[in-house]
């Protein structure tokens, strides 16, 4: 019996001992973090242990927060080429892009952000930090200011960034829609990446007198579209690439040639866009109005193929091509230089095209 009272009293003591010690700690780590004596500056980096503690709670809270969000399809082309635009506007500053060794604020950001045109992470997670951010660090919660879909276009842009060259990464930007989000990149000033693109990808064709073959217009109509949705084709499309995306694309003017709506239908996916000179339309809308008018200017027109090639992106084939179209208008021939892109996805053993974008400009000496 004393055995165990004696046994009991030590544990009891020991128990005492453990708590004093912890509470002499706490008072210690108190009296530390109110003095300021710890550099909270980003020049002077945490100890190892230190860092080493934040970067296991940062990975597993993120792990632990994400696991449970449900991952839509990612492959639409054009929630990447949304994506791609809000990357250009909001993101390369602090996470770089292809051909994009460093920033202005890049150094002085510690924790360091994670270079994405060259590290694949899970688009749970990627979802999460962009909608949540990160505490004490540069990452902010994009989820005040965008909704769920507009970040989940960034989630479906970054599954495709890893490995993109410079010239791909370049010609996708200038391909991306502008909107609201553009422009409040260029009043912050984040938007340089989007215009840089934009002159990678070739001349700029705003303020040309153009005529759009889809509307039929006159000669002296101005082009409506920016220089960032001039779809001229990137340096590094090859001839034949992509022979069967290419052969797809040439079925699809030979069709509007012809004048047979159901085969040029037939060669539009289900969810396709249509953009020409600045203004998008669906599939359903370009089928009730512009495909006539493309077949009746295109029927007994003169075309010459000047370029066209093609590149894999993914599961995306990007056919490009440039032809030179002369046509009668208001009685009288009219010839303009047709730059036209697109995107081509396969549907088992077809290829479909998901997006067009046109832009037209008169041939010199018009």
């Amino acid at each position: 019996m004393r055995k165990r009272i004696k046994q009991r009293s030590n544990g009891a003591v020991a128990v005492r001992t453990i708590l004093a010690v912890l509470v002499i700690l706490a008072a210690a780590a108190g009296v530390y973090i109110y003095s300021g004596v710890y550099d909270i500056g980003a020049d002077d980096h945490h100890t190892r242990p230190v860092a080493g503690l934040l970067q296991v709670l940062r990975e597993r809270s993120i792990e632990a927060h994400s696991g449970d969000i449900k991952v839509p399809a990612l492959d639409d082309p054009q929630l990447i080429l949304k994506g791609a635009g809000q990357y250009a506007a909001m993101c390369t500053d602090c996470h770089l892009a292809p051909g994009k060794a460093d920033s202005e604020i890049r150094p002085g950001l510690y924790p360091q952000p994670p270079d994405l045109s060259r590290q694949h992470l899970d688009p749970r997670d990627e979802f999460w930090v962009i909608k949540h951010g990160i505490k004490m660090s540069a990452m902010p919660a994009w989820g005040f200011s965008h909704d769920d879909a507009t970040i989940w276009s960034m989630v479906a842009f970054l599954q495709k960034l890893p490995g993109m060259t410079p010239a791909q990464y370049q010609d996708i930007v200038a391909r991306a829609p502008p909107d609201d989000d553009m422009e409040m990149g260029a009043k912050t000033g984040h938007s340089d990446e989007h215009a840089a693109a934009a002159d990678a990808a070739g001349p700029a064709v705003a303020g040309t007198q153009g005529m759009s073959l889809s509307a039929g217009a006159a000669p002296g109509q101005a082009a409506a579209s920016s220089a960032a949705e001039a779809p001229l084709p990137p340096a590094e499309l090859k001839p034949q690439a992509v022979p069967l995306a290419e052969a797809a694309a040439q079925a699809f003017q030979t069709a509007l040639q012809k004048g047979d709506r159901a085969a040029a239908l037939a060669l539009l996916a289900p969810d396709a866009t249509i953009r020409e000179d600045g203004h998008a339309q669906t599939r359903e809308a370009y089928a009730a109005g512009h495909l006539a008018a493309d077949i009746a200017l295109l029927k007994d027109a003169q075309i010459t193929q000047v370029t066209q090639g093609s590149m894999s992106m993914g599961d995306i084939a990007v056919v490009g091509s440039e032809r030179d179209i002369t046509a009668t208008v208001k009685g009288k021939p009219v010839t303009v230089r047709s730059r036209e892109l697109l995107d081509l996805r396969q549907f088992g053993t077809d290829w479909k095209i998901v997006s067009i974008q046109r832009q037209s400009a008169p041939v010199a000496g018009q």
